[in-house]
């Protein structure tokens, strides 16, 4: 018999959704379905129709452009419960940005009519949704001075703490909890991936790190701060 998998509600997930009154949530309830997509899957790709709010349950997904060359540039890292998506159904336009999986995941697929709808009447929910894209933007601007004015060193180090404080460590307490590879720190850099694999290497000579393949360890936390504020 193949096994249920119990999801939290939509409102449980974050305190956004929590502004619905218990009509709006039935309703809603009724009309969201859950999507999996597998590790790498594309999720919506730059210049698609935004006809989608997406929320993710489980697992991680990136948020990247294509760039000359078809180099990709991760512009944002996303965790469970976060959600993304709803920019571009609110400006009425395209994606204009790709995400896809990091590794296997569940997300709630909310049509953009429905989000719509409840923007225009619900004032609280829309005021929450307000603060959220006003947060966005600040975080944007400060990753574009990082990824403009910082040398190398600092950008990489400026990556390693996104990852640490977006999803934290393992249960050893300093090996990063996102597997990634070379060509994903780099594109989280603003740099090519020999530069990454090189620029790590001496962080780990350094001592600031340790490195198993996909497996990052963060052994001074305090030193890569350093290294960042300098730029």
């Amino acid at each position: 018999m193949k096994k249920v998998v119990e999801h939290k509600k939509l409102w449980e997930l974050s305190p956004v959704w929590d502004t619905l009154t218990p009509e709006e949530k039935l309703w809603l309830d009724s009309r969201v379905q859950i999507v999996r997509f597998s590790k790498n899957a594309l999720i919506h790709s730059e210049g698609d129709c935004a006809d989608c709010v997406w929320v993710l349950i489980t697992g991680k997904v990136r948020i990247y452009k294509e760039g000359v060359g078809q180099r990709a540039q991760i512009i944002r890292l996303l965790k469970a419960h976060d959600f993304f998506g709803f920019r571009a159904v609110i400006a009425g336009d395209t994606y204009t940005s790709c995400a896809s999986a990091f590794e296997p995941c569940e997300v709630y697929q909310i049509h953009g009519e429905d989000f719509m709808k409840l923007l225009r009447e619900n004032n609280l929910f829309c005021y929450q949704f307000l603060r959220v894209l006003a947060t966005d933007l600040a975080v944007a601007e400060i990753q574009t001075i990082n990824l403009t004015q910082k040398h190398i060193r600092g950008r990489l180090a400026e990556s390693l703490l996104t990852m640490r404080k977006k999803y934290g460590y393992d249960e050893d307490g300093c090996t990063l909890a996102l597997y990634i590879s070379r060509e994903d720190l780099a594109n989280m850099s603003n740099m090519t991936t020999n530069n990454a694999i090189r620029t790590l290497s001496q962080f780990a000579q350094e001592g600031l790190v340790s490195v198993d393949g996909r497996k990052i360890k963060v052994l001074d936390e305090e030193g890569l701060k350093h290294i960042s504020r300098l730029g």
